[in-house]
């Protein structure tokens, strides 16, 4: 039977509250006491809960004590529930519309999956037993409640967007018609670039790229590290975008020569999302980039991306450090920004100082004094560095060390007192220290100052709802054989010979959008600087000498710690090799 609601029946409903009020106490037993956080945490959390006058779980999340999906499963546990993150679900439309959207946003309720004998409902409050009773009666079926979370259920409310071609199509139609005023087609391209923005988040897509062409205009969603085509508007709406975006990135909408760089926000289900935009003139008009940074992508922490804990081990204790250098390499887009900024909110203590330049910056990160380069006002890294060493500041973060002078200063901002990070292009981590010698610092310099070298690259993850186990092909086959390190890497691990050799992928199901994967994850590898290392690098050695000195210590290559993610069944072959071929 379909779930047809009638006025009455909603007025009803509205009778009960969605949220399921959880007390103090209550968090302090599920959290406190199986030390899941620390009660010195808690209390903290408690303190500025009240004095925001926010919610004690917001507080909790937000401070990255816990994370969301943790605490569901307690709360669900507890309860006697089955937990589900719909994150992880793919809603089709005939499940979702058995409660339509003006019920679920206002009862917490939403139907993800159905069979012959029961639906299978998330509930913010799965205790409601009155509830359960009218969506079982409305359903004709039994029902199976499972606990959402909050987040989650907001996350979720996504689902009930129509698909973005039929919504877009809609809406150059009615462009196209003679009959539009100004007025309305400007609110019509606005809801266009919004339309863009909620789908690219919802789709947790990194990047918008809006790309002309001769007779019409592109739009590609970067998603996991690849680009996807998602429609084609007609040319005619360029330059409305054009104007739309750049009367929010606060940029000139009479300049059509030069490349333009700016900034926005926009709200989404109750989440600020930060858009880097770069508008570049190209053969055909003007190409556009929109980078989404949002808060819950970077609300990973250390221990979420992905280094071992032997590589997590090294890297914390680099960071206890007063003073020198901690380096992240690799190439543009690889997540060293993402690597920075987690081990900056590590260390952004109330007794420390801490002081940035970055081109840009990329996250607003509280208690931090982070400088935007400048290059109208000639504020370079390297002015923008000599600044901030008289600022007093206990940590440095220089977005990136491009050239000779930022790193003359970097290096010697360590030297006196201060611990100083920063990113650096190179190939690898034993690469690493023979570039800072080409850039002219000397090498006792870099030995008695550099503590760690994190290099690292992205690999998609494979999708979990539909991985499963393959023996490698013939050209796979083919492949390894022609790398006998990887070999050698494979047979070892496995212990026998490759043709047996079983490993992951994910088949491509509704979640993943049928690419089996879903997700990224670092591939790393940390080099310590210890003594025998300084001893190379005085030496003048070649990054092949230093590497050797550092498989010596003990240290995991990237082609290594990749290997091992393949072995979990965190990424694919063909992923790790991908990055990590030159």
């Amino acid at each position: 039977m379909e779930f047809i609601i009638c006025f009455f029946d909603f007025l009803f409903y509205c009778f009960f509250d969605k949220a399921m009020e959880i007390s103090k106490e209550k968090l302090r037993d599920l959290l406190v006491r199986p030390e899941h956080i620390s009660a010195a945490d808690f209390t903290m959390a408690e303190k500025e809960a009240e004095k925001n006058k926010e919610s004690l779980v917001d507080v909790l999340i937000n401070k990255e004590l816990i994370k969301d999906e943790q605490l569901g499963q307690l709360i669900a546990q507890d309860l006697d529930f089955s937990f589900i993150n719909l994150r992880n679900e793919k809603i089709e439309e005939r499940i979702l519309s058995l409660v339509p959207e003006i019920v679920a946003r206002s009862k917490g309720v939403i139907a993800f999956a159905r069979d012959a004998q029961e639906v299978k409902v998330g509930m913010v409050n799965p205790d409601d037993l009155e509830m359960r009773h009218i969506l079982a009666k409305r359903f004709g079926q039994p029902v199976k409640p499972f606990l959402i979370t909050e987040r989650d259920f907001q996350q979720a409310l996504a689902s009930y967007q129509a698909s973005l071609k039929d919504e877009l199509a809609s809406i150059t139609n009615k462009l196209a018609s003679e009959e539009v005023v100004k007025e309305e087609k400007d609110k019509l391209v606005v809801k266009i670039v919004d339309l863009l923005l909620e789908h690219a988040y919802f789709n947790k897509a990194s990047d918008i790229h809006i790309e002309p062409y001769s007779g019409e205009v592109g739009v590609r969603f970067r998603i996991d590290g690849v680009m996807h085509t998602v429609i084609r508007l007609p040319k005619e709406l360029l330059d409305m975008i054009l104007t739309r975006i750049k009367i929010m990135a606060r940029m000139r909408i009479d300049e059509h020569r030069a490349a333009q760089d700016g900034k926005f926000q926009f709200k989404s289900r109750g989440e600020t999302i930060d858009v880097r935009v770069s508008i570049v003139p190209v053969t055909a008009g003007e190409n556009v980039v929109m980078r989404l940074l949002s808060a819950s992508s970077r609300q990973l922490g250390l221990n979420s991306l992905g280094l071992s804990n032997q590589d997590l081990a090294g890297v914390k204790q680099a960071i206890k450090s007063p003073h020198g250098m901690i380096l992240v390499t690799g190439p543009t887009g690889c997540g060293k920004t993402t690597t920075i900024y987690e081990i900056l909110k590590i260390l952004n203590i109330e007794a420390t100082h801490i002081a940035s330049i970055e081109d840009p910056v990329e996250y607003d990160i509280e208690g931090v004094s982070q400088i935007q380069v400048n290059p109208k006002t000639n504020l370079t890294f390297a002015k923008g560095l000599r600044a901030i060493v008289r600022q007093d500041p206990d940590i440095i973060m220089v977005g990136e060390i491009r050239d000779q002078e930022t790193a003359q200063i970097a290096v010697h901002s360590a030297m006196t007192g201060h611990l100083v990070l920063s990113t650096l292009h190179a190939n690898d981590a034993a690469t690493t220290l023979p570039r800072l010698l080409d850039m002219g610092i000397e090498p006792f310099l870099i030995a008695s100052t550099v503590k760690v070298v994190i290099a690292q690259r992205l690999v998609r993850a494979i999708c979990q709802k539909c991985r499963y186990s393959y023996e490698l092909s013939n050209e796979e086959i083919a492949i390894v054989n022609k790398m006998p390190q990887l070999k050698s890497i494979l047979e070892a691990k496995y212990k026998k010979d490759i043709k047996k050799i079983r490993l992951y992928k994910g088949a491509g199901c509704k979640v993943c959008t049928n690419t089996g994967y879903s997700g990224r994850v670092g591939i790393f590898e940390i080099l310590e600087v210890k003594e025998n290392i300084k001893e190379q690098v005085i030496n003048r050695a070649a990054s092949g000498e230093i590497l050797k000195v550092a498989r010596k210590n003990s240290m995991t290559t990237m082609l290594e710690d990749g290997i091992n993610k393949v072995f979990n069944g965190v990424t694919t072959l063909s992923e790790v090799l991908r990055v990590t071929r030159e």
